[in-house]
């Protein structure tokens, strides 16, 4: 761990520790973090993640506690992304030679959004909302959506029951992995869709107008916050809560349907169920919890908690390992690990850098797409999983090491 101490300017200092032995940390991605530390209302310090790079506001791989004020865009608009892990009964002999056919029929089971295949599946969405998604909706996410929008009518999305249990599209994926303990594993990755985009962007929006109404300057724009007893600030609250919620179910609904995707099938063994194993984490998200004492709300944009004993999902790039991890419970990281390498180039660099060959020679061994259309995916887009996994050998221990076998990319 480093640890960077700054100046706002006047005679207080802000302390920056950041777990970035072996891996690149931007200037972009620093100054960004010195703007976040420079803020009065964070508590202690900002811990830094290895997989860090730029990202709008703060930084992803930025975890930090705030007393008296939220940051909706240090949330960011992909409310409650995280991963999704679920050991099968298989093993990696059980799997068929050829694994295109298993990741032709996930894509058809799971709304994804590189393909339109029309009828029941248009552009990552349900043509027709399954049943059993709507019911889903209905009681667990429909009254207290209602509410949110019935006072900000702005932050709804006109996809919200229809994106459900769907992939989405970047760097959203689901994945069946052979592990180093003998198993096969799902492992998928997704939040809150178009629904938690607009929750984010909504009030991100509002913490802004409400900087120039009270005349607040800041070293970013982006950093717009709404403090606690203003208006908005219970309102983010909920809505970043349900955001989260939609987020896990999405996943729950999605690890369904692949599993029926690979049950459902004469290439598997009929006997094919979940195992044990089950995680399920958030990586960017809000959470009320007590550090140092006090009772703080902590923000992880791009990180995973990692109480003692907590078990986590650190993916690679495709073609790359993942981790399945137990934290450690490191006081200074705020109980927090990275969410994955962290990319090294944007999109556009990644797709002007990276030729098709490269990436069929960076994949080579996984079923997965190996057009251009997923070149700003590819695994030279990313930093090196394993240096981000030696940055941070205080904060996480390996469980499972996973290899991927087939890669379904939104």
């Amino acid at each position: 761990m480093k640890v960077y101490t700054t100046h706002d300017g006047g005679h207080s200092s802000r302390v920056i520790k950041a777990w970035v032995d072996g891996v690149e940390f931007e200037d972009e991605a620093y100054g960004q973090v010195r703007n976040l530390a420079s803020l009065p209302f964070i508590f202690k310090h900002v811990a830094v993640m290895p997989d860090v790079h730029w990202g709008m506001g703060a930084t992803i791989g930025s975890v930090f506690a705030s007393k008296g004020a939220i940051i909706p865009a240090a949330v960011g608009v992909d409310i409650g992304c995280g991963m999704r892990a679920q050991k099968l009964t298989l093993k990696p002999a059980d799997l068929p030679d050829n694994l295109d056919g298993l990741r032709s029929r996930i894509e058809q089971m799971v709304p994804h959004g590189r393909t339109n295949n029309g009828g029941a599946m248009d552009r990552g969405a349900w043509g027709e909302t399954p049943g059993h998604v709507e019911c889903v909706f209905v009681e667990k996410l429909q009254q207290a959506h209602a509410a949110i929008v019935m006072k900000h009518p702005k932050a709804d999305s006109r996809n919200v029951l229809r994106q459900l249990g769907t992939l989405g599209t970047g760097n959203h994926f689901i994945e069946v992995c052979e592990g180093d303990d003998g198993f096969i594993w799902v492992v998928l990755h997704s939040g809150s869709r178009g629904a938690g985009n607009r929750i984010g962007m909504y009030f991100t929006d509002f913490a802004k107008k409400a900087m120039d109404r009270w005349r607040i300057e800041l070293p970013d724009k982006n950093l717009a916050y709404l403090p606690e007893g203003e208006d908005g600030y219970r309102d983010y609250i909920r809505a970043v809560t349900w955001a989260q919620e939609y987020a896990r179910l999405n996943r729950e609904l999605m690890m369904e349907r692949v599993i029926d995707a690979l049950v459902d099938t004469d290439e598997v063994p009929d006997f094919t169920r979940p195992f044990g194993g089950l995680i399920d984490c958030h990586h960017n998200y809000l959470s009320m919890e007590h550090h140092f004492g006090q009772n703080v709300w902590v923000t992880r944009k791009g990180a995973v908690r990692a109480r003692e004993g907590d078990r986590g999902i650190i993916p690679g790039s495709m073609g790359a390992r993942s981790y399945i991890v137990s934290g450690l419970g490191n006081p200074d990281s705020f109980h927090s690990c990275s969410h994955g390498a962290g990319r090294r180039m944007s999109r556009r660099k990644a797709r002007d850098t990276i030729s098709v060959e490269d990436h069929r020679r960076a994949t080579e061994g996984v079923s997965c797409r190996k057009d251009e259309t997923v070149l700003d995916e590819s695994p030279a887009a990313y930093k090196d999983i394993d240096a981000v996994m030696a940055a941070q050998e205080d904060l996480v221990k390996v469980d499972v090491t996973l290899k991927q076998l087939i890669c379904v990319k939104g």
